[in-house]
């Protein structure tokens, strides 16, 4: 018979589990925790890191993306950038790469290049980055000196880095130090993990931040339900005993075996927390998940263009959303929050705003 959650405890133990109340340590193992943090917007993943850190400090992430090269920043789930711990990069290449989506002749003819053009691409970039790091002007030149291919040109500055994704899916290319102001790209020297084990290990990493959830509402964060269905199953067998079956208000998960006595015992939640944009607690679960996000919400939170808003979390679901305005926080509340509660979050919040300036 498998145990019996309800939401609020659910969302209650995701929050801690996410360090949403400021109780982690090193920008790394918060990134680790969180399985990863979108970046496509630094400034929002700068301030997802720094609300869950116990002692936050300016700098900390370019210090490990730059200097201790801790941190990698690449194009991973959903084809987004993401921060990542450098050790684990291995297994999200192993089971991104699994999917090879620039195969398919529909993402060619969507991109205007032909299979040979992004074979030419994915053989070419490794050879010319070599262990340097270069803009992506310099990049696309080298490209097309190797090549004799001027169409690329086209191709490789357009469509938000489109036909470079597939090389950091691989783990061929990733972010390297600003020069000038100018982004760069360097090679990670990975190697990736066979894609059994990438897979499994990624289930792992998700259930531990994202748990209790199905194989389905795992791939919807990993790639919007593109991973091969055999692929998924045999990931989500593959962990065996370390996975056991619960079931959250009638609805069957999976959640990680060591993890099921602390949800059973997990209480709702009564705080009030300010997250950013696309944070990984809006991020890592299904956007038609009501108990978190209400469906008279979704407009504001999930808006056009993927635009993701900062949210304020109440009990753990999306009660409002907030944005910074000339130094100050202006909040829109879709209910009622507790006053003192917000503002003491308010101030937190805006206080590592300032810091970050």
């Amino acid at each position: 018979m498998s145990i019996s959650l309800t939401w609020p405890q659910v969302l209650a133990w995701r929050l801690e589990r996410q360090f949403a109340g400021g109780t982690g340590a090193d920008v790394v193992s918060v990134v680790r925790r969180l399985c990863g943090v979108q970046s496509q917007v630094a400034s929002a993943a700068d301030l997802a890191i720094a609300v869950r850190q116990a002692d936050p400090r300016p700098g900390e992430v370019e210090t490990a993306l730059w200097r201790e090269r801790t941190l990698r920043k690449t194009w991973l789930m959903r084809g987004t950038l993401h921060l990542v711990p450098a050790d684990e990069l291995p297994m999200y290449c192993g089971a991104l790469g699994s999917l090879r989506l620039w195969e398919k002749g529909s993402w060619q003819r969507g991109h205007g290049v032909t299979a040979a053009e992004i074979e030419a691409i994915v053989d070419t970039v490794p050879r010319v980055l070599g262990e340097r790091a270069l803009t992506r002007d310099e990049l696309v030149e080298a490209v097309i000196d190797s090549t004799g291919d001027a169409h690329l040109r086209e191709a490789l500055t357009s469509g938000w880095g489109m036909l470079l994704k597939p090389l950091s899916f691989l783990g061929e290319l990733c972010y390297g130090p600003p020069r000038e102001g100018r982004v760069t790209f360097t090679a990670p020297g990975i190697v990736p993990l066979p894609v059994a084990e990438a897979g499994t290990r990624l289930v792992r990493s998700f259930l531990g931040a994202h748990g209790p959830a199905t194989p389905e509402m795992f791939d919807a964060w990993l790639f919007r339900g593109k991973t091969p269905k055999a692929a998924l199953r045999g990931w989500f067998h593959d962990l065996g005993p370390d996975v056991t079956e619960v079931e959250v208000e009638g609805r069957p998960m999976s959640a990680l075996t060591e993890h099921v006595e602390a949800l059973a015992a997990t209480r709702p939640s009564e705080s009030v927390r300010l997250l950013p944009g696309f944070d990984q607690y809006v991020m890592g679960a299904p956007r038609d998940l009501e108990p978190l996000l209400p469906r008279a919400a979704k407009p504001k939170v999930s808006r056009a263009a993927g635009w993701i808003s900062p949210v304020v979390v109440f009990q753990g679901r999306v009660a409002g959303v907030w944005e910074a305005k000339d130094g100050e926080i202006a909040l829109d509340l879709f209910e009622d929050v507790p006053a003192a509660a917000l503002s003491r979050e308010t101030e937190r919040v805006a206080a590592l705003l300032a810091a970050a300036r």
